[in-house]
């Protein structure tokens, strides 16, 4: 067992020994390290001041993504490479080229939240040549400015992929080799890593099976992934943690496996690497992670993550519920799956035994013929908590009937719950707008939303009611008007 974690930072490597389990990358590098141009602006992962990089080692490739320094816990970077705005320029001053493309668009102003847009659109830079405006976006959700409008910071990650230069540029590409060769030797060994301090501990456990034993012994620990959720206990509940166990780093939990019934992601599979196959096998629910957060959220928060705290708002429990999710969990005494419907018992309590975690979630493959749509509201488009968010799944049979429905909604109660009375007014019903209109009111018999400064209780049935209106003229297979439907009654 091992009492310090290894990672690199820059182009030094770090052997640290010494942090709580709530220091942060943000601090450790503004005020151990003196790296100040990584920024606090909200200390809670939205605003995007704090970005750096984090390159990792996946599937013999070292890819880079960018994180929101602020919730990011120190015991979460080992084997990883860190890399701040400080390392992109030459040692003689000279700019990189996606700095300098930000001085010649004028996409600075106040200069505060300028070192975060340039670590993100150097992510962008490394793992995209040609990207489109769309994509250019979907890369600065995470990033807030107030000064620029934005459209001079666009233009210059347009400008730098026209003009890209030669990859000698480039830190991260002239120092590759080094890094992996770094890396590989610091994830060779799979040693449980045990890090104390004032009584508090940090534990990286080598595998699953370690986690496993670890978390029987202290069942009371928090276990952290990417803590996008987590962190904000450090740095707006200022809560103490003293004891956490970090699972980022197990190679066991970020699988991902398809077959004809489904595909099962490991609970530690990022919503970055989800959309990658959620993109191909199931295109609405990848649609739903282009809303989740920014960027930065999305490369570090994980899958089992959003179960597990079990939010009664969290974006992905609403669609899996209606695509009839299970979840495995493990512990040392071994697994047990449920449907994840079951998994979820009370406003902030789940069915987890002392000792258990999410190991494994199940997705099953919608049938071809069905329809799946998801629909998050929220009072801004990206980067932005749900108020509600509803998910819809449906089959007809040969005359149009409805043959089978689940309709699941989050922001609705104290759990993300699935609509039984909705889905038994609908069952065996045609597929029509009197058996819509009929069904709605079952919406009152499910839910009794709420009111909080999201949207109230009487916002949040109405916009329910209509979201099934929404779902029926998306899917009622003849061209529909607005009138025929008297939406103005919905």
């Amino acid at each position: 067992m091992s009492s310090v974690i290894r990672f690199m930072l820059n182009a030094e490597e770090i052997h640290l020994g010494d942090f709580a389990p709530t220091e942060t990358l943000l601090d450790y590098l503004r005020l151990r390290r003196r790296l100040t141009g990584t920024k606090e602006g909200c200390a809670e992962g939205d605003c995007g001041a704090c970005t750096v990089l984090v390159g990792r080692l996946a599937e013999g490739r070292l890819v880079y993504e960018s994180i929101n320094a602020c919730i990011r816990f120190i015991g979460s970077l080992h084997a990883t490479h860190v890399v701040t705005v400080e390392h992109l320029a030459a040692r003689d001053g000279t700019l990189h080229p996606v700095q300098q493309a930000m001085v010649d668009c004028h996409g600075s102003q106040c200069g505060f939240c300028t070192p975060g847009f340039v670590m993100s659109l150097y992510g962008l830079w490394l793992s995209n040549e040609e990207p489109d405006r769309s994509e250019i976006e979907i890369a600065l959700q995470g990033n807030l400015c107030r000064c620029t409008g934005y459209e001079p910071i666009v233009k210059a990650a347009e400008l730098v992929s026209r003009t890209r230069p030669s990859a000698l540029f480039d830190p991260l590409e002239r120092e590759r080799a080094e890094i992996m060769a770094k890396l590989w030797t610091i994830t060779s060994s799979n040693d449980t890593i045990l890090v104390e301090k004032e009584g508090q501990r940090s534990v990286i456990p080598g595998s699953v099976e370690t986690l496993a034993a670890t978390l029987a012994q202290a069942p009371q620990a928090t276990v952290v992934a990417g803590a996008t959720d987590v962190g904000l206990w450090a740095t707006k509940q200022m809560r103490q943690l003293d004891h956490v166990v970090f699972i980022n780093q197990l190679a066991e939990l970020q699988r991902i496996d398809t077959d004809n019934a489904g595909i099962t992601f490991g609970a530690g599979v990022t919503y970055a690497r989800a959309f990658a196959t959620l993109s191909i096998e199931i295109p609405a629910l990848a649609d739903l992670i282009e809303r989740i957060g920014g960027a930065q959220v999305r490369n570090a928060g994980t899958i089992g993550g959003n179960i597990a705290n079990g939010s009664p708002i969290g974006d992905m429990p609403p669609p899996l519920i209606a695509l009839g999710a299970s979840v495995t969990l493990r512990s040392a005494e071994g697994t047990r799956r449920l449907p994840l419907e079951d998994f979820f018992l009370a406003y902030g309590r789940q069915d987890r035994r002392p000792g258990e975690f999410v190991e494994t979630i199940f997705v099953p493959r919608p049938h071809e013929d069905a329809f799946f749509r998801v629909y998050k509201i929220s009072k801004r488009r990206d980067e932005d908590i749900s108020a509600l968010c509803g998910a819809f799944h449906l089959l007809l049979n040969g005359r149009g009937a409805v043959e089978s429905i689940r309709i699941a909604f989050g922001g609705m109660a104290a759990t993300p719950k699935r609509a039984h009375a909705v889905e038994s007014a609908l069952l065996g019903q045609p597929w029509s707008w009197a058996s819509v209109r009929m069904a709605q009111d079952a919406f009152d018999t499910d839910y009794q939303p709420l009111t909080d400064w999201r949207a109230s209780a009487a916002y949040r049935s109405l916009t329910a009611k209509n979201l099934l209106t929404r779902f029926f003229l998306e899917t009622a297979g003849a061209p529909v008007t607005l009138k025929r439907f008297e939406m103005e009654d919905v």
